[in-house]
């Protein structure tokens, strides 16, 4: 008769796979795959958390930084996004732990009242031979909804970083061109209190210069505590302390382009990026099987296997002999199926089903909010820059002009130079706020919804009014 050897072979595969698991390599792999970055993840260690930024950082801190090479530091430095990326041993332990079939029983047992000299007992619980690929069937969806969330905040991470970036470049211009305007008042105060002195303007127009120069010096003060304050947020996202947070800025915002990006099936393609969805599914799923398993632990009985054998006197003073048996027993389910446990996940699941719907729901809205938003800043971005602006600074040459042929006052010129600049205020928050609308554009086709709250737009630079004076 031949025997059938795969029982074995299954077996010991079983055996070993319950006792693998994944790595965080593969984790980190994962991650960087599904969140769709270029740029690198940490090189973590098991077991040693490093207490500085490392090499590359550094090395990338030596140079002005972009809005890209900011997001490549925060991906390799932010503490928290690091954590998080550690946590994912949590949910990888639990797959292997979930796999993990039952340990043997082994007892021994001396009983001379017995006539025996010695008893051995070896007993398993076969049901858990049935019940391991199951449970870590469901843990392995949780780990994979685990990598889903973290590829997740990869994204919403590098969105944070570019508009942190975008308002602390635009913050940097806006004090250039304050300190513009502050040095356009400070002319009109001090022309004003020269022809004041004269007797050529009255003292309101004095006055009024003056109060605007001054309302000015606190509005530079303002920008300049903006900028500190913009700055580190960022130092905040991108994990650095000590030196090197003395990093400097390349430049300031690109131009936006003629053309805004795309938005045909904008929707579609968000739904489909499953990032939060596709987390949610997997939530579901695991949800899925553990009723399944409470289901079947319900009404499977508990086995267990036993070999046991005797060690006995000889009869009539002869040798010592072993006697050997076996037992099986079994844990009949006829009060608890686990009933209770059962409905709980069930309920668990109906309300993360509500909750997959809601997202949906919000994913689409948000969708259409960020195609709004990245309409309205490309149009008003471009209006500024191809009418507005050049209206204005034609304003400007035209007035210096009339001043120059002695037709207007200096009042006038300085006021035409207040306004041109205001509008170049305007105009560099315009392309933040452009900017911003398409790095949440960006991230929605990673499939992750993010919060397209921008900053305040900047305050318009006080101006100093006053009547037309003398040449």
């Amino acid at each position: 008769m031949r025997t059938d050897s795969r029982a074995p072979r299954y077996a010991i595969a079983l055996l070993l796979a319950s006792g693998c698991a994944s790595s965080m390599r593969q984790d980190l792999s994962s991650v960087r795959r599904l969140s769709k970055t270029q740029a690198a993840l940490p090189r973590l260690r098991e077991g040693h958390v490093e207490a500085e930024a490392q090499g590359d950082v550094r090395a990338m801190l030596t140079k002005p930084l972009d809005a890209d090479a900011a997001v490549r530091i925060a991906l390799l430095n932010n503490r928290e996004l690091r954590a998080r990326l550690r946590e994912l041993g949590v949910a990888r332990a639990r797959v292997q732990q979930a796999g993990l079939v039952a340990n043997p029983l082994f007892e021994v047992e001396l009983l001379p009242e017995r006539d025996s000299n010695l008893e051995l007992r070896v007993e398993y619980e076969i049901t858990s031979l049935i019940m391991a690929p199951m449970k870590r069937r469901a843990e392995q969806h949780d780990l994979e909804a685990a990598r889903l969330e973290v590829a997740g905040e990869v994204v919403q991470l590098g969105y944070d970083v570019r508009t942190a970036f975008y308002a602390l470049q635009t913050a940097e211009q806006r004090l250039a061109l304050a300190q513009q305007t502050l040095d356009a008042l400070a002319a009109g105060r001090d022309a004003a209190q020269a022809l004041r002195a004269a007797g050529n303007i009255p003292e309101l127009d004095a006055a009024t210069q003056i109060v605007g120069y001054e309302r000015s010096r606190i509005m530079v003060a303002q920008i300049e505590l903006e900028l500190a304050s913009l700055r580190e947020v960022v130092q905040r996202k991108l994990g650095l302390v000590g030196d090197d947070t003395k990093w400097t800025l390349d430049s300031s915002l690109h131009a936006v382009p003629e053309q805004a990006p795309s938005l045909a099936d904008f929707e579609s393609k968000v739904i489909s990026a499953k990032l939060e969805l596709g987390a949610s599914k997997k939530r579901l799923d695991a949800l899925a099987k553990r009723t399944g398993i409470a289901r079947t632990e319900g009404w499977l009985p508990e086995v267990a296997m036993d070999v046991h054998s005797l060690r006995t006197d000889g009869e009539e003073g002869g040798d010592s002999q072993w006697r050997w048996g076996g037992g099986v027993s079994v844990e009949v389910p006829l009060f608890d199926h686990g009933q209770g446990e059962r409905r709980g996940y069930e309920s668990q699941f109906d309300a993360l089903l509500e909750r997959y719907q809601g997202l949906a729901i919000d994913l689409r809205s948000s969708a259409r909010d960020t195609s709004n938003h990245l309409r309205s800043a490309h149009a008003r971005a471009r209006q500024y820059e191809t009418v507005i602006l050049p209206a204005q600074k034609t304003v400007m040459e035209q007035t210096l002009l009339q001043y120059n042929a002695m037709q207007v006052g200096v009042f006038q010129l300085l006021e035409a130079r207040r306004e041109l600049l205001d509008v170049q205020l305007a105009h560099a928050d315009t392309v933040r706020e452009y900017w911003s609308a398409q790095a949440a554009y960006e991230a929605l086709l990673s499939g992750r919804m993010v919060n397209t709250e921008s900053p305040a737009a900047s305050t318009k630079m006080a101006a100093g009014g006053g009547s037309a004076g003398g040449h």
